[in-house]
C-alpha cells in the first residue's frame, strides 16, 4: 500500500511539474523527424499481462519493421535527437503515465516484450511477481546497455548475455523488495544520471559488473 500510495503521488506530481518539459520535447521531436512524438510498446507486466508501455519516440517510423527488437550503438534507425534522449534517458519520462495508471512502479523489474519473457525460465518468471519499473537494480548496472551489443547481431547477444543477468538483478530485487531500497535505487539513479557516481559502485546494492563495450558477448563470456 505505501509503495503505491508513493507512485501516486511522485508520478502525479511530476507529470503536473514536468508537464512543460513534456510539450517542448514532444514538439522537438516531431521536428526531428516525421512521425508521432510518442511511441508505444508492447510489454509484459505483472501477472504476465501486456500493457503499452509509453516513451517518446526517439527512432524513425517503422523501425520495428527494417531492423533488430534490439538497438545497439550507432544504430542508424535512431534519430539525432533520440541519440540525446536516449543518453540521458528522458525518453522514459512518458512512462510515469503507465505508473498513475497502475501497470507499472517506479522502482521494479524492466518490463521486456513478449518474445523474449516466452524465453524465460519458470524462476526467471518470479520477476512478473511485482509490477515492473521505470528505475531498478538492472537499469542501474546496465543504464546504457545499447553500447554494449554487437551490431553484428545485437538480439543474439541480449538474449545470451544481457537478458540473464539483468534478470538475476531483478530477481535479486524481488527477493530484498522493500520501501527503503526503493528510495536508494530512485537516489542512486539520479545520481549516476547526473554523471555523479557510477552504477557499479552504489552502497547497499548486489554488485553488477557491466562487460565492457564491444566485445562479442556470445564468445566466451559467461552469464550470471
Amino acid at each position: 500500500m505505501l509503495k503505491r500510495t508513493f507512485d501516486l503521488i511522485v508520478s502525479l506530481l511530476a507529470l503536473i511539474v514536468l508537464s512543460p518539459l513534456f510539450a517542448l520535447i514532444a514538439a522537438l521531436v516531431k521536428l526531428d523527424s516525421p512521425g508521432p512524438a510518442f511511441y508505444r510498446a508492447e510489454r509484459i507486466g505483472q501477472g504476465g499481462r501486456p500493457f503499452r508501455m509509453y516513451k517518446f519516440r526517439t527512432m524513425v517510423v517503422g523501425a520495428d519493421r527494417a531492423g533488430p527488437a534490439i538497438t545497439c550503438r550507432d544504430d542508424p534507425r535512431i534519430t539525432r535527437l533520440g541519440r540525446l534522449l536516449r543518453r540521458t534517458k528522458l525518453d522514459e519520462l512518458p512512462q510515469l503515465l503507465n505508473v498513475l495508471r497502475g501497470e507499472m512502479s517506479l522502482v521494479g523489474p524492466r518490463p521486456e516484450a513478449p518474445r523474449y519473457v516466452a524465453l524465460y525460465s519458470p524462476q526467471q518468471r518470479e520477476v512478473l511477481k511485482v509490477r515492473p519499473g521505470i528505475a531498478g537494480l538492472a537499469q542501474l548496472a546496465y543504464i546504457h546497455e545499447e553500447e554494449l551489443l554487437d551490431p553484428a547481431n545485437p538480439d543474439r547477444d541480449y538474449v545470451a548475455v544481457l537478458l540473464p543477468r539483468k534478470l538475476a538483478l531483478d530477481l535479486e530485487y524481488v527477493n530484498r523488495r522493500s520501501f527503503l531500497l526503493d528510495l536508494k535505487i530512485l537516489l542512486w539513479t539520479a545520481l549516476t544520471l547526473a554523471g555523479s557516481v557510477r552504477a557499479s559502485s552504489s552502497p547497499g546494492l548486489p554488485p553488477a559488473t557491466p562487460p565492457k563495450p564491444r566485445f562479442g558477448l556470445s564468445r566466451g563470456e559467461g552469464v550470471l
